[in-house]
């Protein structure tokens, strides 16, 4: 009685399954945070100021710097601008090096 028996087929075949319907699973759904809370939070709650219980993080979260003040536009690169871009300014810091020298 306590040994498993696997079906035969013609006995599966019988039962009707298309009519029975699993129940969903039942999920746990949590808000997703956005900056400006983890922002709030980081400065009332005094655990997201230690690390590990052993480093203090409290002048590091005095001097972060904003969200916005951190956004920055999105800006193409141009190979052909930018090489010729920071070969000037080589040239124009070589030749005042150079001056200084002579003087």
């Amino acid at each position: 009685a306590d040994i498993p028996v696997i079906p035969d087929l013609e006995d599966v075949q019988e039962e009707n399954l298309a009519m029975q319907v699993a129940a969903p699973p039942s999920v746990q759904v949590n808000r997703v945070l956005t900056y400006h809370d983890l922002d709030k939070d980081l400065m009332k709650y005094a655990a997201f100021q230690t690390l590990d219980g052993e480093v203090d993080l409290k002048l590091l979260t005095k001097v972060l710097a904003p969200e916005h003040e951190l956004r920055e536009d999105d800006v193409s690169w141009d190979w052909d601008h930018l090489f010729t871009e920071v070969s000037s300014e080589l040239v124009t810091e070589w030749d005042v090096g150079q001056l200084e020298r002579e003087d």
